[in-house]
């Protein structure tokens, strides 16, 4: 196993901290509990220097997941901290990380779901705080076992709903509530 850089381990304890005190803590995501504190999260830190790097980065990752068992690695976040800081152009990565999944036949079995610090849904403003239900510190995609959504659902069945309870949560908290929680998001300093 290779030893993490300091630089490294810094990136990771953000994500994880944003993981730990939106995510999980707000219960953005009420299936991602139990993977995190079962251990079963997998973070893994890209260093491409360019797309087809990561997009390899990214094959060897869903094919991991497909390898290996769900008691192990029930879900990854792939975070690229160097990469794709521009939300648009992010858009296109995950375009073409869906090819990936098809290219290595894991449609069905696995989505992806993007976060990346400057998140926009395309029927909300730019500074509009429900944003930030997807807004991550890095770029990140997140690969998710379909047969764990599936068992996610079935233990939340109004799983549809989660999306609207959310952005009233944040509604409710505003920017300053969501400041309390600590997030950094670096990438923002360097723009």
């Amino acid at each position: 196993m290779t030893q993490l850089s300091a630089a490294d381990e810094n990136i990771i304890a953000i994500c994880r901290h944003w993981l730990e005190q939106a995510v999980i803590g707000l219960n953005l995501c009420p299936f991602a509990r139990k993977p995190y504190n079962l251990n079963r999260l997998r973070f893994t830190l890209s260093h491409a220097r360019h797309l087809d790097a990561f997009l390899e980065l990214l094959e060897q990752e869903i094919l991991l997941l497909l390898q290996t068992p769900a008691t192990a690695i029930e879900t990854t976040l792939v975070i690229e901290p160097q990469l794709f800081a521009d939300f648009d152009g992010f858009l296109d990565v995950v375009t073409l990380a869906e090819q990936v999944l098809q290219d290595v036949h894991a449609n069905g079995t696995i989505q992806i779901a993007p976060f990346h610090p400057q998140f926009q849904f395309a029927d909300e403003a730019q500074n509009d705080i429900t944003n930030y239900t997807n807004r991550s510190p890095y770029p990140i995609l997140h690969l998710i076992r379909e047969s764990s959504i599936d068992q996610a659902v079935a233990a939340f069945p109004d799983a549809a709903s989660i999306y609207e309870r959310n952005k009233a949560l944040l509604r409710q908290m505003g920017t300053e509530g969501w400041a309390k929680l600590g997030i950094e998001y670096p990438l923002r300093k360097q723009q």
